[in-house]
């Protein structure tokens, strides 16, 4: 397999070429690309981009991909670019829609075991009910019906509703305990109902305008107006619940969609649909702080949809949550696929 590819690279390194295809509605095409047409692609670190393909490449069930993750086993990270180059060709995969980079991270929140006067607002597992029914209740009706009161569903209790918020759409994070412990929270389901944007929602009612808002922004709005916040905050009907994450070392990133610990600035959520997980991404982010990056797609969105859209990890922590809340710029992606898979996406294959 592995010579087959090399006998293929050799073949096609001067090739570019481009295809087109129909799926969900709209015209996809592939574009492949050489690595002369990577804006920035001499300069970066190939060998942290190599270090994160090697956390999840041994999940693949493709054998294309499996085979590519063995030979990377056998390489060092010195070799790192010269085993990109060599046994994978970039894709440039558009749907018709603009390119939007955006940002996400792992918040950290004040918490404790059990309730007290300052923590007392629980973060929930999910009831049995709730995986049984799609869509089960609303946030307004799950926060104010009691219908999870004294059932031993509680995780924790933090200090700030709005905080607690933002995790949910994160959907991660730790909570620094009383006693110095953290307990990290992942992903464990959802009430069925979709997302509704409080931020546009602000906009909508002319609070702020569209370029004025930010995650920032809105928490400093729910907090200076206590009582239109927590309605504000109800405006959204989705609701996530958690689970207690034990096995992830605390100095690794929170879980992705693969089930493997994420890397800050080389981790992006996806579209499966166009990107598959654990591939290497080439992103070339414009606006503010321009990002020339190998990135490794290695987690999903609800909000993530699109050939040319990505979620960028930043890390965890405040400073992380400020520098990925500020992030809403255009550019492109190329995905990293093994030479036989890129060039078979095009109409006459090789």
């Amino acid at each position: 397999m592995i010579a087959a590819l090399r006998s293929v690279f050799l073949a096609c390194a001067v090739m570019t070429a481009a295809g087109s295809a129909s799926g969900n509605g709209s015209d996809i095409t592939y574009t492949v690309a050489s690595f002369d047409d990577l804006d920035g692609w001499a300069a970066d670190d190939h060998a942290a981009a190599f270090d994160t393909f090697l956390n999840t490449c041994a999940d693949f069930d493709d054998p294309d991909w499996s085979s590519l993750c063995a030979v990377a086993q056998t390489h060092s990270r010195e070799t790192a670019r010269s085993f990109f180059e060599l046994f994978f060709r970039p894709v440039l995969i558009q749907d018709g829609k603009d390119a939007m980079f955006t940002g996400y991270f792992e918040p950290e929140l004040e918490g404790s075991r059990v309730p007290t006067s300052r923590f007392r607002y629980p973060v929930y597992k999910m009831p049995p009910e709730a995986k049984a029914s799609n869509p089960w209740l609303s946030r307004r009706e799950i926060l104010t019906s009691g219908v999870m009161d004294n059932r031993g569903l509680e995780i924790a209790w933090v200090d700030d509703p709005v905080e607690l918020f933002f995790l949910q759409i994160q959907g991660s994070g730790r909570i620094r305990l009383t006693n110095g412990s953290t307990v990290r929270v992942g992903y464990g389901g959802a009430n069925g109902h979709s997302y509704r944007s409080i931020g546009v929602e602000l906009v909508r009612r002319g609070v702020y305008s569209a370029h004025q808002v930010s995650a920032q922004v809105i928490k400093n709005w729910v907090r200076r107006n206590p009582t239109a916040g927590v309605e504000l905050l109800l405006h959204n009907p989705s609701y996530v619940f958690f689970r207690e994450v034990r096995r992830v070392s605390s100095a690794d990133g929170p879980l992705g969609a693969m089930n493997r610990s994420v890397t800050a600035m080389r981790s992006i959520a996806v579209d499966p649909a166009f990107t598959p997980l654990g591939a290497p991404v080439w992103v070339e982010k414009d606006g503010a702080g321009k990002m020339r990056r190998l990135m490794i797609a290695q987690d999903t969105g609800s909000a993530i949809k699109g050939a040319q859209r990505a979620d960028i990890f930043f890390g965890t922590g405040d400073a992380a949550g400020q520098a990925a809340g500020r992030l809403r710029d255009p550019g492109r992606m190329l995905v990293l696929l093994p030479i036989q898979q890129a060039y078979a996406l095009l109409p006459d294959g090789f």
